[in-house]
């Protein structure tokens, strides 16, 4: 562990990284490490109990609640989402389907289309951030995107479609979507410290994401004052750990739909990976990976069942935790 420390330590310094690395090796801690501020303005340091958001590292939960609907017999994968938005989001085709919207195969358009987003300390949001408080109040930015391409076609990432996801899951279940994701996720997983947490009510223990390595311009204005099914979602290092564990026990769902979340369902060259209903996937291997990346956030979580390694990178920093992934991945081989 001392080798794997200092080697982190090492980068960690030369980038000026804030956040928390975990490293677990077959169910046995063998890192766990705070660096930086939580909060620059009055000096308070990041510990391994701070929550950090992790943008679209969400889509996850998203994907599980999703899955234990199925699995109840709620929705099916084969759903048609048409039905279920009634009057809501008319442009989107009547083919689409649950399961293309969890592979990011439905076409649909995107309120925040990531390929043309030029940098993500823009300030893209199309409506004012605090409107943004419930499922249904993105309604407002979902609508009035056309179809791109025809359901199924291929693969293109995108932010709407776990929206929708969020949305149908609410109507289908008749409960709000954070009360989904505590009641069906966090709560059998162990994870008491995972949340949709406001923006503009920042906890005690809640690092501010911070839009660059110095400076203290925070993105409150850049992100909605709440998330939902595409992002949002605040959690800490060991709350992730706790959640690769008890998906690989069975408890969030059964491990014949969990190997079916995590086989690929598309490959994507432009981003070197492949990616199931709601996991990205490494292009060989067994690594099973859950990331975001946003305004002030950046983050990265791998499983590898071949070598029992499990490690997480959170950053309250726009680019922060990338340097700290990429030597992960040279020491770890995940």
């Amino acid at each position: 562990m001392d080798d794997l420390e200092s080697a982190i330590d090492e980068v960690a310094s030369a980038t000026g990284f804030s956040g928390v690395v975990r490293v677990d090796r077959a169910g046995r801690l063998e890192l766990a490490k705070a660096y930086g501020l939580a909060h620059r303005g009055h000096a308070v340091p990041n510990t391994v109990d701070t929550q950090f958001g992790t943008a679209s590292g969400t889509k996850t939960l998203t994907a599980l609640v999703v899955a234990s609907l199925v699995e109840e017999g709620l929705l099916e994968l084969t759903t048609a989402v048409r039905p279920v938005l009634g009057d809501d989001l008319p442009l989107i085709d009547a083919a689409v389907t649950v399961g293309h919207l969890l592979a990011h195969r439905s076409g649909i358009g995107d309120y925040f289309d990531e390929e043309v987003v030029e940098s993500m300390t823009d300030y893209v949001m199309p409506v004012p951030v605090h409107r943004l408080v419930t499922t249904s109040d993105y309604l407002a930015v979902l609508d009035g995107h056309a179809q791109r391409f025809p359901p199924g076609e291929r693969f293109a990432y995108n932010n709407s479609g776990f929206v929708v996801l969020a949305l149908i899951a609410e109507r289908v279940s008749g409960i709000p979507f954070d009360a989904l994701v505590r009641t069906r996720v966090c709560e059998p997983a162990g994870m008491p410290d995972t949340a949709f947490l406001r923006s503009d009510e920042p906890t005690a223990r809640a690092a501010l994401g911070y839009l660059a390595a110095d400076g203290l311009r925070t993105n409150v204005l850049h992100l909605p004052v709440r998330g939902t099914g595409d992002g949002g979602i605040s959690t800490t290092a060991a709350d992730v750990a706790a959640l690769w564990s008890a998906l690989y026990a069975g408890r969030i769902v059964p491990l014949e739909r969990l190997a079916e979340m995590v086989r690929p369902h598309s490959d994507v060259p432009s981003e070197s990976a492949r990616y199931g209903l709601g996991f990205w996937l490494r292009t060989s291997g067994d690594a099973v990976v859950i990331l975001g990346a946003d305004a002030g956030i950046s983050f990265q979580s791998v499983r590898d069942e071949a070598t029992g390694v499990t490690w997480t990178v959170l950053s309250n920093t726009t680019d922060g935790a990338w340097p700290v992934v990429g030597r992960l991945r040279e020491l770890l081989a995940a």
